[in-house]
């Protein structure tokens, strides 16, 4: 099955060492104890490696023996092959695909409801009727409008300072707001 994992950048995990080639295998999969761990939903990943300056994310292939949690997205696995290694931006993308797929899901611990505010990390998700965000200078904003728990609208925004200014609230359109409490 198709997941996301996250790693520090040496592909380590826990103590063990991934190989980005070939299958690598374990012999137990239970979420609360051993196993591979990996999440369908990707966002999930940023819950459990935020920082993404010394983390690496993949789209793996979860194979095996299969148990998931039921705390989040989380599944624990006997086999994992690292398909393709993913920036930052392209894990947000693929969470923002899950999201419109899978509108009902629980949301990822990392999505904020209405409005919030791009942490140190660098990025937020907001999803809601009227996602308003801001961050600091390279922040990345994804805001997700939906109606009828639906996604209708997304929006990508970079805190740049020339289109996008740092500590200024945006709505889904990219226009400034006044600001709110997150």
């Amino acid at each position: 099955m198709k997941a996301y994992k996250g790693f520090h950048k040496d592909l380590t995990c826990i103590g063990y060492q991934f190989s980005k080639y070939g299958v690598n295998r374990t012999k137990q999969a239970n979420c609360r104890k051993n196993g591979f761990h990996c999440a369908e939903n990707p966002l999930d990943c940023l819950f459990h490696y935020r920082d993404w300056k010394n983390s690496v994310y993949y789209m793996v292939e979860a194979g095996g023996d299969i148990d998931e949690d039921e705390f989040d997205s989380k599944i624990s696995c006997t086999e994992l092959k690292l398909i393709k290694k993913l920036s930052l931006l392209e894990l947000l993308s693929e969470g923002i695909a899950y999201m419109v797929r899978y509108p009902n899901r629980p949301l990822s611990q990392i999505v904020f409801k209405e409005s919030g505010e791009a942490p140190e990390e660098g990025y937020a998700v907001i999803r809601g009727a009227n996602p308003k965000g801001k961050g600091k200078s390279g922040a990345i904003l994804v805001l997700l409008k939906e109606e009828e728990q639906k996604i209708t609208e997304v929006a990508v925004l970079i805190i740049d300072g020339k289109s996008h200014f740092p500590n200024v609230w945006y709505n889904i359109y990219g226009e400034e707001e006044s600001e709110r409490a997150a």
